[in-house]
Formats: C-alpha cells, sequence, structure tokens
C-alpha cells in the first residue's frame, strides 16, 4: 500500500523482517540479560564493524544527556533492530553508506514535514513506516509504550522527548537497513535511496 503525499520510499517485499525473526531476536536478548555478556558484546562489535556509519548515528543519539529509561531504551531497540536485519537476511544485509543514511534521515524528515503540514491525514510517520515494516514498527512501539508505562507507578517520571528521541533514531536505522538488503540472486539497487 502506497500513501499519497510520502516520502518515504516502499521497502521492497524482499526485505520485509518477518515477525518471528523480532520475537527470536527479543527472546534471546532477555535470555541474556543486560549485563556482562561476551555474545551482546559481540553482536555490539559486529553492528559496529558492519555497519559503522549507523553505529555513528546510534553512539551519537546514545551520547546525548537521556533519561536513563530512554538511554536503556535506545541501546535496546538500535541492537534489536540491527540483530533482526542480519538474522533476516545474513549477507545480504549490505553496508549502509553514509550517502544512504542521510537519505533515510532526509526522507523521515521530510515525512514528518509532510504529515505536519496535512494534519487533516489520518497517517503519521509511524503509521507509513508500519506499511513499510510492520513487524519492526509494532516490536518498536511494543517497547516504547512498555518505556513510558512503568509497571511500578512509584517510578519515577520517564522523559518522552528523551524517548522520542531513541524512538525516532530507531525509524531512521530501520529505514536505512530496510534499503540496504539486496534481492535474492541481485545487486542491490542502490539509486534507491540516493
Amino acid at each position: 500500500m502506497w500513501v499519497r503525499g510520502a516520502a518515504i520510499r516502499p521497502v521492497p517485499a524482499y526485505a520485509v523482517v518477518p515477525s518471528h525473526v523480532l520475537d527470536d531476536v527479543e527472546a534471546e536478548l532477555a535470555a541474556s540479560g543486560y549485563g556482562d555478556n561476551p555474545d551482546l558484546d559481540d553482536a555490539f562489535s559486529r553492528f559496529e564493524r558492519t555497519q559503522p556509519h549507523l553505529a555513528q548515528l546510534a553512539a551519537t543519539v546514545l551520547q546525548k544527556p537521556l533519561d536513563e529509561t530512554a538511554l536503556a531504551l535506545g541501546y535496546f531497540l538500535n541492537i534489536a533492530v540491527w540483530l533482526a536485519f542480519e538474522r533476516a537476511f545474513g549477507p545480504r544485509l549490505e553496508e549502509v553508506t553514509e550517502g544512504e543514511l542521510e537519505a533515510a534521515q532526509s526522507a523521515v524528515a521530510l515525512e514528518e514535514e509532510l504529515r505536519a503540514a496535512h494534519a487533516e491525514e489520518p497517517l503519521d510517520v509511524e503509521d507509513v513506516m508500519a506499511i513499510e515494516q510492520p513487524a519492526v514498527l509494532a516490536f518498536l512501539n511494543e517497547h516504547v509504550d512498555a518505556a513510558l508505562e512503568p509497571a511500578d507507578r512509584e517510578q519515577r517520571d520517564v522523559d518522552v522527548d528523551d524517548v522520542h528521541t531513541v524512538y525516532r533514531a530507531a525509524l531512521v536505522l530501520t529505514l536505512a537497513l530496510s534499503h540496504g538488503v539486496r534481492p535474492v540472486g541481485a545487486e542491490k539497487p542502490r539509486e534507491l535511496l540516493a
């Protein structure tokens, strides 16, 4: 489904992450815990090595003075989304270039502008992304909702702006990775995001 006025280019069907992959990644991360874990450390190292521009984006966002909950959420979402793409597409997932990352950032920013200018339309950026990567957006939204509604009402308030900052970075990461997947048996058409 293509939405009128959308700045975000459609994600090819061969690059859509299945929900079971995200379920597996989530279960694996939950089982491994988030403390000192060599498997998790190895995953972060692979992320930095195989996607240096995306890793730099994540580092830039996560080095900001963020609320503790938003910071933990940011680390979790970045590694979980990247792992899901790595698991789903393996060697078909190419390194996202700096230009492709900038294109993804620009697309999300332009989509936000388009949606703000057409507030009467029922869709927002998240809705457009959910059309393109439904399982990833469901995963992101589930974890953002959980972060914003702590189980313990005595807990301090979570900074909604900080959570939005890490969520937006996860949207850019998702879009960039989506267009970094090469089709089966073919070269990835680089002009999709150029």
